[in-house]
């Protein structure tokens, strides 16, 4: 099992680095959306902050570093680079999915960032179908202990669970024992998408079995069926995962669709192709309490903690300027504004 775990782990590395794992047509959404400018926004540029909170944290800004990898060396490398540079710009942190850290054993510290990012939130990542294969409150809390993690997040990637060979298939009774978690584990438990989105019904249902935050991972950035055709060996599956390159629900639509239905009772994640600091803003505008960005800055992460600071400050200076064109001096006017339009 070490050997399949790493070897899965790694092959997602090289082929999202290396081959086209988008769909062809589907977007985010968020070209359709833009900002009316303003050309007095009234604000000293330099005074603009994009500090904020979630769950009681304070952030220094409103990014996260979205679940990638663990489980290798090589994610070790990539996962201490991402941790470094977080810890200096104040960017939340998750983790890639920590099934790998329980099974295998190996690798176990291409999980323990802590050292490397003593202040900033950081995010233990579970596969939520691993609670029908024998994972339970126990397996989350020696998770949450071995990697020093702030709160837990459970991933939801059903599609990419058929095409992976000896997925873990088997979805059914699984909001009931989410709802068991949530009420058990002694830190937030919250659920993300992988990529093809949360739409408002599951959302609610989510709130009301008391998952703490939501990470829409919405349609338009990586597409794991399509990851996962670079993977296989049988071209049934291979062949089958190709008719879902265009599946899922775009991030402007889910961000919209999943506010609408729970209001303010929850924070709301947007991640899924986010590439600028324009899109972020865009997604904060709709609703989003915090921006994950993950395969964007994966190639920089493979290099060094300076190549993804420099890739972090650009974001954040987009983000600005972003502020500035509209005239929002924080976050919460960011949140607020009226100059969000769709085209």
């Amino acid at each position: 099992m070490t050997n399949s775990i790493e070897q899965r782990k790694s092959d997602h590395i090289q082929i999202t680095l290396n081959e086209k794992v988008t769909g062809e047509s589907i977007s985010t959404g968020l070209e359709s959306f833009a900002f009316i400018h303003n050309a007095l926004p009234e604000i000293a540029f330099d005074e603009i902050t994009i500090e904020t909170t979630f769950l009681g944290f304070e952030c220094k800004t409103p990014f996260l570093i979205s679940s990638m990898t663990g489980g290798t060396a090589f994610a070790e490398t990539i996962n201490r680079n991402l941790a470094i540079a977080a810890e200096e710009r104040g960017w939340a942190l998750g983790l890639g999915s920590t099934r790998a850290l329980l099974d295998s054993g190996g690798h176990a510290s291409s999980f323990l960032m802590r050292k490397y990012a003593p202040s900033v939130p950081i995010i233990a990542n579970l596969g939520a179908v691993q609670l029908n294969y024998g994972y339970g409150v126990e397996e989350c809390r020696k998770i949450i202990g071995i990697t020093e993690a702030d709160m837990l997040v459970l991933h939801l990637n059903s599609i990419q669970e058929v095409i992976q060979e000896k997925g873990d298939t088997n979805f059914k009774g699984l909001l009931q024992k989410i709802e068991q978690l949530c009420s058990t584990l002694e830190v937030p438990v919250g659920v993300k998408e992988v990529g093809w989105g949360i739409d408002g019904q599951i959302a609610q249902q989510l709130i009301e079995a008391g998952v703490a935050f939501i990470d829409v991972a919405g349609a338009g950035g990586t597409s794991w069926s399509q990851v996962e055709k670079f993977r296989a060996q049988d071209p049934i599956r291979r062949i089958a995962a190709e008719a879902f390159s265009e599946w899922g629900i775009p991030t402007a639509e889910s961000i919209r669709l999943v506010r609408e239905k729970i209001g303010s009772l929850r924070p709301l994640i947007a991640s899924g192709g986010m590439r600028t600091g324009l899109d972020g803003a865009k997604t904060i505008a709709l609703g989003a309490d915090l921006v994950g960005f993950g395969r964007s800055i994966l190639k920089e992460a493979t290099q060094s903690p300076e190549d993804v600071l420099e890739v972090m400050q650009i974001r954040e200076m987009e983000l600005r300027m972003s502020m500035f064109g509209i005239g929002a001096q924080t976050i919460q006017e960011l949140k607020d504004t009226s100059r969000l339009k769709e085209r």
